[in-house]
């Protein structure tokens, strides 16, 4: 059986020992035997030493050979030992991007998901978003054995994930909040001198070697009450197991900051109000239950009796909009919602891979009501969120990140 996976080696982030790099250069024909496999050791030759080592790790999840009966077996042994060593294995040769996409193989081609409940599978496992929602969904079996084990696996991926996104989402947001509430008619104390300057240095007199202040601007006002009103709406079913793990980050973020409002539902059938635990991201993902139907009417029905203020509040459906309730009630209150002045934001998937598969007529339908739908990567969503807190059109806004948007029906 021929492999066609790729490694990247550049990761310096990967154990230093018998890393491919560290080995031997390679000569064409052993190149020709790795890819091939083992059936080609008759006309390339056998592998030896550490390259020998590295093939077999491959050949384990690669190179499957069919049983008697008909279907095929794994390379990996029925035991939870036998994986494990063979996940140590590929985190020694491989860089941590390739070793990610070799455990998501082996989640599919060996179901993995049986040994993934053992404290031995996760404590060698490299975790990432994708082990994270796998662990979501398994979350109502998981033994009570391999519950806290489970848990640091998830809250290590929510402090890496938190790490590299917190700052450019409170960032984008609190410097959109600064320029939406600049305040043009400031009193004396609240004149932003810097920027004043700036805007009327086309008055500059020579003469008198002065600007005349034309236009004033001044530092926003503090108010008590947030400036914004954000309510993250999140379908939890099967596919969209990625964008939940995203969206509990960034809501966590969001609620952070004083001057945005932050709640945040998920639904199947049922809907579920998470906003008392967004201080917890991981709270919030154990308390998912990925799977089941799905009523997005029934959620945006919930969520709209959650705004109080209209033109303040931005809406964000985060769903691939399979409807299994009712759709034409969804478009009602999806109009409902414009005309009132919210801003309706539809995200077909907020992952690094994109809208794997969603409807396509149901979201032409809603953009010819005046809400966007379009697929975001989470490095996207700090710049959409601080444009829909300016209030720019989104439609035009993801144009310019090269994002295509679904077409009015």
């Amino acid at each position: 059986m021929a492999r066609t996976k790729k490694t990247d080696q550049s990761d310096a982030s990967a154990e230093p020992l018998t890393r491919l790099e560290d080995l031997p250069p390679t000569d064409r024909l052993q190149r020709w035997r790795l890819v091939l496999g083992e059936p080609a050791d008759a006309s390339c030759g056998a592998l030896a030493g550490g390259i020998r080592d590295v093939d077999q790790a491959l050949a384990a999840l690669y190179e499957q050979p069919q049983r008697e009966d008909g279907p095929r077996r794994g390379g990996l042994g029925n035991s939870s030992p036998n994986v494990s060593r063979w996940l140590g294995d590929i985190r020694r040769y491989f860089p941590s991007s390739v070793v990610q996409v070799m455990q998501r193989d082996a989640m599919e081609r060996l179901n993995l998901r049986q040994l993934m409940l053992q404290p031995e599978m996760l404590e060698s496992v490299q975790a990432d978003v994708h082990l994270v929602a796998d662990l979501i969904s398994l979350s109502s079996v998981i033994p009570q054995s391999t519950k806290a084990t489970a848990r640091a696996v998830v809250q290590k991926v929510v402090d890496e994930l938190m790490r590299k996104l917190e700052e450019p989402m409170r960032s984008a947001v609190s410097g959109a909040l600064d320029r939406s509430q600049r305040n043009r008619r400031p009193r004396h104390s609240e004149i932003d001198w810097h920027r004043t300057i700036r805007a009327n240095l086309r008055h500059w007199q020579p003469e008198y070697r002065t600007i005349v202040p034309e236009t004033l601007i001044g530092y926003g006002r503090k108010s008590r009450k947030p400036q914004r009103e954000v309510v993250l709406c999140i379908d939890q079913s099967g596919s969209m197991a990625n964008s939940v793990v995203y969206s509990s980050i960034f809501g966590a973020v969001m609620a952070s900051l004083p001057a945005v409002a932050t709640k945040m539902v998920v639904f199947d059938t049922a809907v579920v109000d998470m906003t008392e635990k967004l201080d917890d991201p991981v709270e919030v993902l154990f308390g998912v239950q990925l799977g089941g139907g799905t009523d997005i009417n029934g959620a945006v029905g919930y969520c709209q009796s959650l705004i109080r203020e209209p033109r303040n509040t931005i809406l964000v459906l985060i769903s691939d909009l399979y409807e299994g309730g009712v759709e034409a009630g969804l478009l009602r209150r999806a109009h409902e919602l414009v005309e009132s002045g919210v801003q309706f934001i539809t995200l077909l998937a907020l992952s690094d891979e994109g809208a794997s598969a969603y409807d396509a007529q149901l979201a032409s339908k809603l953009a010819a009501l005046g809400v966007p739908s379009f697929a975001c990567t989470p490095d996207a969503f700090p710049q959409l969120m601080a444009a829909a807190i300016r209030r720019d059109d989104i439609g035009a806004w993801a144009a310019t990140q090269g994002i295509k948007t679904s077409r009015p029906a």
